[in-house]
């Protein structure tokens, strides 16, 4: 396995980081176990939880079952750089402050249900899960200064971030003497470009870590030309404007591809993430442990120049819209 620093911090994580969206939802808890058992014999040492994942009305079984698993495997806790989110409503019922969003009032009672359900002392990388807008970077930051001081939390990160927001919180951390952002969690694969635009690249002026979530775009990019495991091909299907079948010349074009490099297609698209020098480690959502054979071996393969281009060839951004590849502000001016 390849380790790499994320951001500018001195935190070095595995470049591919095992995400447990599925755990207790999709993936009962004794394949979760085996799965995380198996994660850390392949040096995945960067584990991606939130505490809003469980499956539907059983919000924090996630977190519960990370939990569990470190209470029967001395020594785990140790091992893993721990990662989870804040943001949504625990709840499910509508209370005042308990909707989605953060406040000191909220954050600082979930940060501690985190910790009970994780049964750790401390997270080491706490993500504010959605863009919030309407908040004082005073009380932004007045919370999680408080966490990291505390020892709860040691480093702070987001998700689903647009640049200008993360310039713009971590400007005002910096202003504050506050180290601010490492991390960014961003939808990157090569269906979903858009981050290549802005996000990606303030990322990088920004010293905050990318790390992909659905680099294999919910599995459309696995080689499945028909159908997908499980329910959710039509779903996915539409997130991203395409249809599986032998006429999808692009998925079609890209399993060809794959297969001259010999190669298969999920690796490819999980090596095709870490090519852009602003990405740390994507996130690949496990459901079987046999999902992780062979994953390793993303971190070491590098696309040439060539492959790269064929690839953007193949996985036009535009989409139909007008833009150009590359970053902003030349994707979308003259």
């Amino acid at each position: 396995m390849q380790y790499t620093r994320l951001g500018r911090s001195s935190l070095k994580v595995s470049r591919i980081c095992l995400g447990t969206m599925h755990f207790g939802g999709v993936a009962p808890e004794e394949e979760c176990f085996k799965i995380m058992d198996r994660a850390l014999e392949l040096g995945i040492n960067f584990f991606d939880t939130a505490n809003v994942y469980g499956g539907h009305g059983n919000h924090g079984h996630s977190e519960q079952i990370i939990g569990k698993w470190f209470s029967q495997r001395a020594g785990s806790r140790e091992k893993v750089i721990l990662a989870t989110k804040v943001y949504g409503n625990m709840v499910d019922v509508d209370l005042p402050n308990e909707g989605d969003g953060i406040s000191l009032y909220k954050v600082r009672k979930h940060c501690a249900d985190s910790l009970r359900r994780l049964q750790t002392d401390h997270i080491d990388l706490y993500q504010v899960h959605h863009f919030v807008r309407d908040m004082s970077g005073e009380e932004f930051w007045g919370i999680f200064e408080k966490l990291v001081a505390d020892g709860d939390v040691l480093y702070m990160g987001s998700s689903n971030f647009p640049g200008w927001g993360l310039a713009k919180f971590q400007m005002l951390a910096w202003q504050r003497g506050f180290m601010g952002l490492v991390s960014e969690q961003a939808q990157y694969n090569l269906l979903s470009r858009f981050p290549e635009l802005d996000v990606l690249p303030a990322a990088r002026e920004f010293g905050i870590g990318v790390i992909p979530y659905m680099p294999m775009a919910g599995g459309l990019l696995t080689g499945k030309l028909r159908s997908l495991d499980g329910t959710r091909t039509r779903e996915v299907e539409q997130e991203y404007g395409i249809n599986l079948g032998e006429h999808n010349s692009q998925l079609m074009g890209f399993s060809k591809l794959c297969r001259e490099l010999g190669e298969k297609e999920h690796i490819v698209a999980i090596a095709w993430t870490l090519a852009h020098p602003a990405v740390s480690s994507p996130i690949v959502g496990i459901r079987t442990v046999e999902q992780l054979d062979g994953i390793e071996r993303a971190a070491d393969l590098k696309l040439s120049p060539e492959v790269l281009a064929k690839l953007d060839q193949l996985f036009d951004i535009n989409h139909g819209r007008p833009l150009q590849p590359g970053e902003a502000p030349e994707a979308f001016s003259w």
